[in-house]
């Protein structure tokens, strides 16, 4: 059914859970995944730093993306599961983006990720990749949510 299965992976709880569940549908299927970790640079613009440049700030997310998906792979290897990774970083595309664009570099046949869940304002401000993955994936997307409080 699903045989290549992309998980986009920040290292939020969100992501965490997406992360899980992809490893089970994963192991369930016989399935390979392929985790995503992507650096998204027009963060430089928030972020302000008098001790590192922008370039310092980039390979330092880099790095920790790099350990974040060697994590996953080794967490989904632990469960009997294939798995690779990539980290990718574009000044020109946004994170939503580079997900539609991993999704058609490694021929995924799902893509699985954890949302915040926002709604309202926080919607309307921050955006969210989730929502246009899934509007846009060529692909099914399976959303994993956070449970809400309460």
């Amino acid at each position: 059914m699903y045989q290549r299965i992309l998980v986009p992976i920040d290292g939020s709880p969100t992501s965490d859970l997406g992360c899980r569940e992809a490893i089970q549908i994963a192991h369930g299927l016989k399935s390979k995944l392929h985790f995503l970790n992507v650096v998204d640079p027009r963060l430089l613009f928030a972020e302000v730093s008098s001790k590192l440049g922008p370039q310092e700030l980039l390979d330092i997310w880099r790095a920790g993306g790099e350990r974040l998906v060697a994590q996953a792979v080794a967490t989904a290897a632990a469960a009997g599961v294939s798995a690779d990774s990539a980290v990718r970083c574009d000044p020109k595309m946004r994170v939503c983006d580079e997900i539609l664009e991993e999704a058609k570099r490694v021929d995924a046949d799902l893509v699985v990720m954890g949302t915040h869940g926002r709604r309202g304002v926080g919607r309307l401000l921050l955006g969210s990749d989730a929502e246009y993955v899934l509007r846009l994936s060529l692909v099914p997307v399976l959303i994993v949510r956070a449970p809400q409080p309460g």
